[in-house]
């Protein structure tokens, strides 16, 4: 009989687990910790691994995360309620996303406005006043997002007034550890507002919520390595 809630709580996490995702190949979930401990609301460690999952029409690949002296409502959970984090964790762990992985996710309505908010920072560091004012005069149609080397490359179509032009953002991506990004080598081609503006490079913080250890640009896939803190 050892381990039995340890065994039961990690099936029920898996279950919750798929039912938030449309689709996923695989997902292992590992719950450490005595039964005597889960009890008590604590679960000394959580390891998950998945392959190819579709969550909000966004497509990842491998996912590897693992969570620490998580606190959560057992109580609750053993009568059927909805599992709950008490209180905040670190989660440390890596993702891998590929071309293929991006290319499928194009469609996504998640992706499509974290690449419009993209676009927006884009346009404020290059001096355009009231960005998003801006851009809801045109519409854009994302059509493509890809990884070459260590650029990242967004293609889409945008129209205004009933005239459509392609649409082409491409920067280089480094990491500078932990929180940001810096964007060099900027293009953007086909937004008439920026034609005669110099792109100039800028950084991005990500956060205090997020510390990157390693961020690997291949040929055609992203793999990112670091902590991510998960608030309840």
């Amino acid at each position: 009989m050892s381990r039995v809630i340890s065994k039961v709580l990690s099936r029920a996490m898996q279950f919750w687990l798929r039912s938030q995702v449309e689709e996923v190949e695989t997902l292992d979930i590992s719950i450490q910790g005595s039964d005597r401990q889960i009890l008590k609301g604590h679960v000394s460690g959580v390891t998950l691994n998945g392959n190819q999952a579709i969550y909000q029409g966004l497509h990842l690949g491998e996912v590897q995360l693992k969570g620490e002296n998580i606190r959560i409502n057992i109580g609750q959970v053993l009568r059927g309620k909805p599992l709950q984090l008490l209180e905040t964790i670190r989660v440390s762990g890596a993702v891998a996303i590929s071309n293929q992985n991006l290319q499928a996710s194009i469609s996504s309505a998640l992706l499509g406005e974290g690449f419009k908010g993209l676009l927006e920072t884009l346009l404020e560091h290059q001096g355009i006043s009231e960005p998003s004012q801006l851009l809801d005069n045109y519409d854009i149609d994302w059509l493509g997002a890809y990884l070459d080397n260590n650029y990242f490359i967004l293609q889409g179509k945008l129209t205004h007034d009933g005239v459509t032009q392609p649409l082409k953002i491409k920067a280089k991506l480094t990491l500078i550890p932990p929180q940001t990004l810096h964007l060099s080598e900027v293009e953007i081609n086909g937004i008439p507002d920026l034609n005669n503006h110099n792109i100039k490079d800028f950084s991005v913080d990500l956060g205090s919520d997020v510390s990157i250890n390693s961020f690997e640009l291949d040929t055609d896939k992203l793999i990112c390595e670091g902590e991510l803190l998960i608030r309840p």
